[in-house]
């Protein structure tokens, strides 16, 4: 006969792995008062002013003004009050009042440190109260002087702190109002409930004010980077849109050095194996290099540009076609003069097409914002034949009528300054005194020595 093996019975006690309910709630609280101690013992930018970012000088003075006002109208008010109608001794309603009133200054700049002092101070005050004479038919725990000064207080804060950090303090001035109820005088009008509200409703509403003027300051600073990236973006598209035009200069020269060196051999005779090769290799070298042009042209190259099937293949056009671009003006309403040199000049492909597009872009820029204004268009070249003047005046509209655009890009005036940079030139524009406007450019006849053409080296080398 086989024994069978009793199993102790299971009593009603806690499942083994299973954190009894009174550790759980014990390990939440300790949670929540280590949130709450974080909380109220991490300032928000301390030592920076409130409102001290804001560009009114009076402004950035009105904390200070009204901090100050409080304080010395607080303190007198509190001395009275503690020492004539609740009945305190004359030292400590004296500590009392200054640590109640003048922590308020602190508050402007460090409104959190400042919240600790006054807080210990209320309560400090509200515990010696509990045996003054003068408390039974008056306000306690917190007397008038208190919450007003204590409000205040809360508005400063509530423009500085985070909403963890003011739920932090609204619930500790909860809860130390809901303690009070244990030693409340006999008689005394208990006001725990009234400063609980009133704190609350001053926290949203400096939260809520704080909020909405970070959110304006960030709108602006979002603006002022579209601003700015929008800027740079047409920046960007006109040094795209010249390169582009100025391919057709270079690859013309890169033809040229590669017609020159190809045809070396068949043009001098004489010259050695060494020379031969040499000259081939420069027209090989040449053929790469256009064929890297034609690349970064296809990198180059704008959406409308390959919507249209390809880059332009027009020739790139310059002064010489100026009197085409005024009459397509005139046309267009604006009375145009135009003055060129009575000598045809021979100019660099770069300086001949960029006369020509500040012409035409400030041209664009008359009929757009000033229609229907007389023009002058001359274009001069200095007495020491060094340098090309392209001058662009308009005057004000003869009859009022509205600009076709109110505003403008700022494309027109970014792609002069970039073309007269690109061959080392100045630029003037602005206002003039009767309501029209001036665009001055020069231009070098000669680029810069550091500039200097292929075509012009490869020329001169072959005339030695």
């Amino acid at each position: 006969m086989t024994a069978r093996a009793s199993t102790p019975d299971r009593g009603p006690g806690p499942r083994p792995g299973r954190e009894p309910a009174r550790q759980r709630v014990l390990r939440a609280a300790r949670q929540a008062l280590r949130v709450l101690a974080v909380e109220l013992g991490t300032p928000t930018e301390p030592g920076t002013p409130l409102l001290g970012s804001v560009r009114s000088p009076w402004l950035r003075r009105l904390p200070y003004v009204v901090a100050f006002g409080f304080a010395v109208s607080l303190l007198p008010t509190s001395i009275n009050v503690l020492g004539n109608d609740y009945g305190l001794e004359g030292g400590l309603v004296g500590a009392l009042a200054t640590a109640q009133t003048v922590p308020l200054l602190l508050a402007v700049t460090r409104p959190l440190q400042a919240w600790w002092v006054i807080f210990a101070a209320d309560v400090l005050g509200a515990v010696a109260l509990i045996g003054a004479d003068g408390v039974a038919g008056r306000a306690w725990p917190w007397p008038p002087m208190e919450i007003v000064g204590y409000l205040a207080l809360m508005l400063a804060l509530s423009l500085r702190e985070r909403r963890r950090t003011l739920t932090a303090v609204w619930l500790t001035t909860g809860v130390a109002g809901l303690l009070s109820q244990v030693f409340t005088p006999d008689r005394s009008n208990n006001t725990w409930v009234l400063m609980f509200v009133l704190t609350g409703v001053v926290l949203m509403m400096g939260a809520t004010l704080r909020e909405r003027g970070d959110a304006q300051r960030k709108l602006i600073e979002q603006e002022t980077i579209s601003e700015a990236e929008r800027a740079r973006r047409t920046l960007l598209e006109e040094r795209a849109r010249i390169a582009r035009e100025l391919h057709d200069v270079v690859a013309h020269h890169m033809s040229v050095i590669t017609v020159q060196a190809a045809s070396a051999p068949y043009r001098i005779s004489g010259l050695p194996g060494e020379a031969e090769e040499e000259f081939g290799a420069i027209a090989a070298t040449a053929r790469e290099s256009l064929a890297e042009m034609r690349r970064l042209l296809g990198v180059l190259r704008s959406e409308e540009a390959e919507q249209q099937g390809g880059p332009e293949k027009t020739p790139q056009p310059g002064i010489g076609m100026l009197p085409k671009l005024v009459e397509g003006t005139v046309r267009a309403g604006v009375p145009v003069e135009l003055a060129l040199p009575g000598e045809p000049v021979a100019l660099e492909p770069a300086v001949d097409l960029s006369a020509y597009r500040i012409v035409q872009e400030a041209l664009a820029n008359v009929v757009r914002h000033a229609p229907g204004a007389p023009t002058r268009v001359s274009v001069t070249v200095a007495a020491d034949g060094a340098r090309l003047t392209v001058l662009i005046v308009n005057s004000a509209p003869s009859a009022p009528s509205a600009p076709l655009e109110t505003t403008g890009t700022g494309h027109g005036l970014i792609g002069m300054r970039e073309r007269v940079r690109l061959v080392d030139g100045s630029l003037d524009t602005g206002p003039l005194p009767d309501g029209g406007f001036r665009v001055a450019a020069r231009l070098p006849l000669s680029p810069p020595p550091s500039q200097a053409s292929p075509l012009s080296t490869t020329k001169d080398a072959h005339s030695v």
